[in-house]
Formats: C-alpha cells, structure tokens, sequence
C-alpha cells in the first residue's frame, strides 16, 4: 500500500545531506515551506545551494536558513525586497554566493528541469551583464542567450491539500513554483494543512501527481510569515 505520509517536519528533511542543491517554493510568503525549512535549521545541513524566488524576509523562514549560515550559494530572481535583511548583508560581506536569473527565466529553467529538457534559449538577457560568458545563437534575426535547465537534490513544497498518495491542489497564487519544483527534484517533500484519504480529490483536479512527490507532512496550522515579521520573531526561537 503506498503511503508517503510521514509524521513529523523532522523526519521529513532528516537525509538532506552537506551540499545538497534544494529548491524551495514560495512567492514572498504564499507558498512558503516554513516549517519544513525550520525543520532543516534544525537538522544542520549545510554548504546548500537553494533555488528559489527570493531570500526570505526578517529572521524566519528562508532568511532564518541563510542566517544560520546553511546556505553557500543562492539561485534567485529577487535577492532584495523590502523586508529582506539577512541575505544583502550576507553578501556585501562576500559570505554567500549569488546567481541572479530573471523570474520568467528561473520558471522556465526548473520547468525545464522537470521535462527533461537539459536547455533552451532565451532573449530576456540580451545586452545585459547577466548574458556575459554565455551562449548567444542567432535566429530569425534575433539573439538568444543559452539558459541550462535546472534541477535539485530536494525540493520544499508548500500545498493546500494532499493525499497519501502525494496528490497534491494548491492554494490559489500560493501554487507558484511548487509543481514545476516537484518535477525537477528527485525527493519532493511537501507539508501540506489538509491530509485526505486517496479517491477525495478528484483526479480532475489534481495538479502536482504523486508520481513527482516522495513524502508528505501534515502541518495542521501553518505559521505565517506575515505575522512572525509583525511580532519581530526569530528562528531559532
């Protein structure tokens, strides 16, 4: 009987090893695995590439990660935002690394990872300094800039609904990366606040299959990030 349930946060990112390259679903906070990346500060691996839209706001999450100084390079669109304080300081100190991909692009990298796609080409970066040292083809009369597909050890997924299967729905926007990151890694892990019994989503509405999923977390009440930035709150507690 297949069933990918497992019990706690803990024993869901317990194998992430030392320099495993993870992606991490989440657009600011919709989406955003944050007990699952808790779990993993607390687990301790470390030298971690993470591929993500952003870096994480104040002092939990994604920003609590890169502060206890888990992560050695991040793959990103948006490496600043408003409420993004850890990793600038990180990297004006030359403490971490960056890859900066434009967000259409970064979509279509991991997209492509997942489809097996090992790379394609783009305009987006023409005649920019994000284009230098790369492939550029010509075609019909415009360039293109080469773009490697991207792929991961692990992906952190966030849903609104799973079963023991792995079938997973997703909540409005809070949907964004998760089922193209679930494609592209080779372990997914997912929390997820609703855990049914297999037949209760319909199989016309499933959009992450379980084939593309390894285990599953039930996280009753998941955390807000939006509140723990209101109350100035840190990870580690």
């Amino acid at each position: 009987m297949i069933n990918k349930v497992v019990v706690t946060a803990a024993e869901a990112v317990a194998d992430i090893f030392d320099g495993a390259k993870i992606m991490i679903g989440g657009f600011g906070e919709a989406g955003s695995p944050i007990e699952l990346i808790h779990a993993l500060i607390d687990q301790g691996a470390k030298n971690l590439t993470v591929i993500s839209n952003n870096t994480g706001n104040g002092h939990v999450g994604l920003a609590a990660l890169i502060e206890n100084l888990q992560v050695k390079k991040m793959i990103c669109s948006f490496p600043r935002t408003a409420q993004s304080v850890v990793f600038p300081e990180l990297y004006a100190k030359g403490m971490i690394e960056l890859e900066l991909v434009p967000q259409g692009t970064l979509a279509e990298r991991i997209r492509a990872g997942g489809a097996g796609i090992p790379a394609f080409y783009t305009p987006t970066t023409i005649g920019t300094p994000l284009a230098e040292g790369k492939e550029i083809r010509h075609i019909d009369g415009k360039s293109y800039v080469l773009e490697y597909a991207l792929k991961a050890d692990f992906a952190l997924i966030k849903c609104k609904t799973a079963d023991r299967y792995g079938n997973l729905l997703y909540n409005k926007t809070a949907r964004n990366f998760g089922p193209i990151m679930c494609m592209a890694a080779k372990t997914s892990i997912v929390q997820t606040s609703s855990l049914v019994e297999p037949g209760e989503i319909d199989p016309e509405n499933v959009v992450t299959p379980g084939i593309f999923v390894k285990r599953v977390v039930k996280i009753s009440n998941p955390l807000s990030e939006n509140q723990l930035l209101r109350e100035n709150r840190r990870y580690p507690w």
